[in-house]
């Protein structure tokens, strides 16, 4: 028998230091809570995944990524084939992710789908592509907030770096906060980067997960309004 474990309050939570919240853990994985502007791998300095390992006191595998700009949570294996396993479902995309993000610019559509190949572009920079060999997939669907805010809950299809930036962008609404693909001078008199790792629902061993997490810094994602709407985005699966 299938046992489904959602878990929406925070009677789970661990407080780690500096820059993380491990939200639910078990003996495979545990969900972890990643802020803004930290990096994800060992730069110099630890990364997010070592200093989550430090705190737990054991070797954690990330089987997915965040960019440095981008919080939210982060599903962490405690073994190798745990690893493998999340590894094997994200390729077969069985599991199901929920980003929210916030522009200046209001979109060229509402709602829909943007579905491209994604290339090399300079800096570092990725853009679409006029070709669907390998596409990224990106469902949304955007409201307004205050004046001249758009808010996007996204779902992304596939997992390509860059993937709902570049998306984003091409809808005319770049991210705030977005040093690389919003306008720079713009970017930067904002808190944060506005992309936050909203939901995960999975099945894992007979047994179904979900989670949620709303973002809790930056002015913008902490607004009255912001928060009004996401009590309707409560459980953003029945979104799409």
């Amino acid at each position: 028998m299938v046992q489904s474990r959602i878990y929406y309050e925070r009677d789970c939570l661990t407080e780690l230091p500096k820059n993380s919240t491990v939200l639910y853990q078990n003996d495979h994985f545990a969900i972890t809570v990643k802020h803004a502007g930290v990096n994800f791998h060992s730069e110099g300095e630890a990364g997010f995944v070592v200093q989550v390992s430090e705190q737990l006191g054991i070797p954690l595998f990330p089987v997915h990524r965040l960019d440095k700009m981008t919080s939210g949570l982060v599903i962490l294996a405690k073994d190798s084939q745990t690893a493998a396993q999340f590894g094997k479902m994200f390729e077969s995309r069985e599991i199901e992710k929920y980003y929210l993000a916030i522009s200046m610019r209001k979109p060229k559509k509402k709602m829909g789908w943007v579905k491209a190949d994604m290339g090399s572009a300079r800096r570092g920079d990725y853009k679409l592509l006029p070709t669907m060999e390998n596409p990224a997939i990106t469902q949304f669907i955007s409201c307004a907030l205050r004046t001249h805010e758009r808010f996007f809950l996204i779902k992304p299809h596939t997992g390509k770096t860059h993937q709902i930036r570049v998306a984003l962008k091409s809808l005319g609404s770049p991210i705030a906060g977005d040093e690389r693909y919003a306008q720079a001078d713009e970017a930067r008199k904002e808190e944060r980067g506005y992309l936050h790792a909203y939901a995960l629902r999975f099945r894992l061993n007979d047994e179904e997960f979900s989670f949620d997490s709303p973002p809790d810094d930056g002015e913008r994602f902490i607004s009255a309004e912001c928060k009004s709407q996401l009590e309707i985005w409560n459980k953003p699966w029945e979104q799409f």
